[in-house]
C-alpha cells in the first residue's frame, strides 16, 4: 500500500495566523491539499499537526484522513516528516504532500505513483525544472528519514539517493502559500 503524508504542522510565522484555516474558495486552505490526497490513488492518508492542532481539527474536514499531533513540530518540517512516516511504518512508499499547496492536482500525485522503478528510492514532482511537491519515498527510505533534522524535509536526503522526476508544470499547482500575498495572487488566478 501507499500512504499520504500532508504536512500541516508548522505555526505559519511569515503568514501571521493559522493559515491551515484561512478561507479559499470556501473552505480552509487545508482541505483543498486534503482533498487532492484523497483522490488520488493512496491507501491511508495521514495529516501531520502541530502549532493550533485543536483549531485545525475542529474547523477542517479531514476527508476520511487520519491526524497524528506531532509534539516535535517546532523543530521543522523533519520532525514533522518523521511522525508522519512512523504513522505510515508499514507502507511500501509513501507521498508526501504540504497542507499550503491548495492548487495541487491529484494528478501530480499519480504521477508521482507511476514514476516509480526498480533502483530508484523516491520521486520528485517538478514544476518547469523546479523540484517540488509531492514526493514519493520508498520505505527503504524510512529509516533514514527518521534521522534527518531540520526545517529541510527530505531535501538534503532526496540529494543523495536515486531519485527522479515527475514534470508536472502542466498540471499547475507547484506553489505553496507561505504569505497573505500569495495568496491573495492564488485568488487572483
Amino acid at each position: 500500500m501507499i500512504g499520504g503524508i500532508v504536512l500541516a504542522a508548522g505555526a505559519a510565522t511569515r503568514f501571521g495566523s493559522s493559515k491551515q484555516l484561512v478561507d479559499l474558495d470556501g473552505r480552509p486552505l487545508l482541505e483543498h491539499s486534503i482533498r487532492a490526497v484523497a483522490a488520488a490513488p493512496v491507501g491511508r492518508v495521514v495529516v501531520v499537526l502541530g502549532a493550533g492542532a485543536d483549531q485545525v481539527i475542529a474547523g477542517v474536514d479531514l476527508h476520511g484522513a487520519d491526524f497524528v499531533v506531532c509534539d516535535r513540530w517546532d523543530e521543522g518540517q523533519s520532525a514533522s516528516l518523521a511522525c508522519g512516516l512512523a504513522e505510515l511504518s508499514d507502507c511500501e512508499a509513501v507521498v508526501i504532500t504540504l497542507g499550503d499547496q491548495p492548487r495541487l492536482s491529484p494528478d501530480a500525485i499519480r504521477r508521482a505513483i507511476a514514476a516509480r522503478a526498480a533502483g530508484i528510492d523516491a520521486v520528485r514532482a517538478t514544476y518547469n525544472g523546479e523540484p517540488g511537491h509531492p514526493v514519493l519515498l520508498e520505505r527503504r527510505l524510512f529509516d533514514r528519514m527518521r534521522d534527518v533534522t531540520g526545517d529541510h524535509g527530505a531535501r538534503n536526503l532526496l540529494r543523495s539517493v536515486p531519485t527522479r522526476e515527475a514534470p508536472c508544470e502542466d498540471l499547475g499547482g507547484g506553489e505553496d502559500v507561505d504569505t497573505p500575498a500569495q495568496l491573495d495572487a492564488l485568488r487572483m488566478r
